[in-house]
């Protein structure tokens, strides 16, 4: 709701398909005057908005927002209803408020997949497609995933470089420090247990939720009355 009808107007806009404004220097075309403007400004080059406190300056007002929140002002202002977590970005509070609900809004149509985030999904499709993107400069072998590339570099091609293997699974990382945001993220202790949405286990661990939760992918759990029918979904 709004009590501007130009602003009704302009929001209307974020639900319809129509893209009426196209780029003159290539393809792509928008749905608002102002979203091309942007987009034009990448090609040319020019920052109008200049951060008063540093000398770096954005294509978008949005941009330099967040560049103050993170560098000078530290303000967080979106918070979480549920726990202590608050963020910089609008679109990093509603991933996080996803796990605690549980919604997972990107699922695959060919199978029962379906993810928290829109990257994860395009990720996952290659599985289906079965494209290798990914290609090694060394021995040109071609992979689905940047990941499983690297770890081809190390284990085939570094012999220069130095292995850090993560003592709790398989994950190989060229650098120390790499190894240390991965045990954070992944095998860290969280005092509130994370909990399946599928059946009564818990996790202490990110690592170990996300291994169960692999043991569900598969799983037909919905069963017709009616017949022998079974689903995943």
């Amino acid at each position: 709701t709004s009590v501007k009808l130009s602003s009704f107007r302009h929001h209307l806009k974020t639900h319809s398909d129509e893209k009426r404004h196209v780029c003159h220097l290539c393809p792509k075309a928008f749905r608002t005057a102002t979203l091309l403007h942007n987009h034009v400004n990448t090609h040319t080059g020019n920052k109008p908005h200049k951060c008063s406190e540093c000398d770096m300056a954005f294509v978008t007002r949005g941009e330099l927002s967040r560049h103050r929140r993170y560098k000078h002002t530290l303000e967080k202002p979106f918070k979480c209803t549920i726990c202590e977590y608050s963020s910089v970005e609008a679109s990093k509070m509603r991933r996080h408020v996803r796990s605690h609900t549980g919604e997972r809004p990107y699922p695959c149509h060919l199978c029962s997949y379906a993810s928290k985030e829109a990257y994860k999904l395009k990720r996952h499709m290659i599985i289906h497609t079965g494209e290798k993107r990914y290609e090694c400069n060394v021995c040109q072998a071609r992979f689905t995933q940047s990941g499983t590339m690297k770890i081809h570099m190390l284990q085939k091609h570094g012999e220069n470089v130095p292995k850090h293997q993560c003592p709790h699974c398989s994950t190989f990382l060229s650098r120390k420090s790499d190894l240390g945001v991965h045990l954070r993220n992944l095998h860290s202790y969280m005092e509130e247990a994370v909990k399946c949405r599928d059946c009564e286990a818990a996790f202490h661990e990110p690592y170990a939720f996300l291994q169960h939760r692999k043991t569900h992918r598969d799983e037909k759990r919905f069963r017709c009355a009616q017949c022998s029918c079974t689903c995943s979904q």
